[in-house]
């Protein structure tokens, strides 16, 4: 398990991370979201030992991360920036991680390796970004580690190899329970790749949800009440936990977490003629759920 207690970062007078609480289950694919500067880089880089933390602990199966090797070697850490290693070959930067990484399958290099055909002799700096990416990826798999963390890894690759790649991501998390953890600006690839996912902003944790749970658990609502002259509000469903509540002339339009016979029930002394339940969006769940604890959804912006 990946573990954030009380977890504080500064840089200078900016506060990163501001006593952050997280737990990452072993096995899991957890998703972290937010806008530049929520924090997400940060928690990657400090879970992988780049960055130590200022206050609170950072913990990898129980153990402090920072300048601990042993820890560090149980977790593979892919940034968003791709000029790294760029005088390396494909087959240099193998030679190179696998020292370091005393569990890497020359096996499983090689089973990847065909599957997105990147020539091994040629140096990264002619790569394009996307074969890049999938180079650092297919290394990271294959330095079989416990924990794989992916920041914004996936940008530059395009539809086709992304769906090899995440191919590749989700056989290693069966096979061997790979834990992943994925930095992303795209609620659709969080959706498609992850179990659980947490959203940041300014540097506090705003929820950490499953992600299953989550969507069976807000509706959209559209309902017409029989008495169209009475003004509806919210207070008028006290049993119901309204995150949005608007009207368009006889049409409510209402965003309720809760069970959908739940909401039907907490809807029937109004005596809808017509109540319809549309499903939404994991972007409008969330931007709803900011919305209803008083935060700037343009977050998602």
């Amino acid at each position: 398990m990946m573990t954030l207690q009380t977890t504080t970062k500064s840089f200078g007078e900016f506060k990163a991370l501001d006593a952050v609480d997280l737990e990452i289950p072993t096995g899991s694919a957890f998703g972290l979201l937010g806008s530049n500067g929520a924090g997400k880089s940060t928690i990657l880089r400090l879970l992988c030992g780049i960055y130590s933390p200022e206050g609170g602990r950072v913990l990898i199966d129980g153990e402090d991360v920072y300048d601990n090797v042993a820890a560090k070697q149980k977790v593979f850490f892919i940034n968003d920036e791709t000029i790294q290693f760029s005088h390396f070959t494909l087959r240099q930067l193998k030679d190179f991680y696998k020292q370091f990484y005393p569990g890497f399958s020359e096996e499983i290099f090689k089973k990847l390796e065909g599957a997105v055909q990147l020539p091994m002799d040629k140096k990264l700096s002619t790569y394009s970004k996307g074969m890049k990416r999938q180079a650092i990826i297919i290394t990271g798999i294959a330095c079989c580690t416990p924990y794989l963390l992916l920041d914004e890894a996936m940008d530059g690759i395009d539809p086709t190899m992304r769906i090899i790649v995440k191919r590749m991501l989700i056989d290693a998390m069966c096979e061997r329970g790979l834990t992943v953890v994925i930095s992303s600006h795209n609620l659709k690839e969080i959706n498609e790749m992850c179990d659980t996912a947490a959203l940041l902003h300014k540097g506090h944790i705003i929820f950490n949800r499953q992600l299953d749970s989550l969507k069976g658990a807000v509706h959209k609502v559209q309902t017409v009440f029989a008495d169209k002259q009475r003004e509806y509000t919210a207070e008028d469903f006290p049993g119901l936990e309204i995150l949005h509540f608007a009207k368009t002339q006889s049409i409510y339009h209402i965003i309720a977490k809760g069970e959908e016979e739940t909401i039907r029930q907490a809807l029937a002394p109004a005596e809808p003629v017509v109540c319809d339940l549309v499903p939404l969006t994991l972007e409008e769940i969330f931007i709803y759920e900011l919305e209803g604890l008083g935060y700037d959804s343009n977050v998602f912006a």
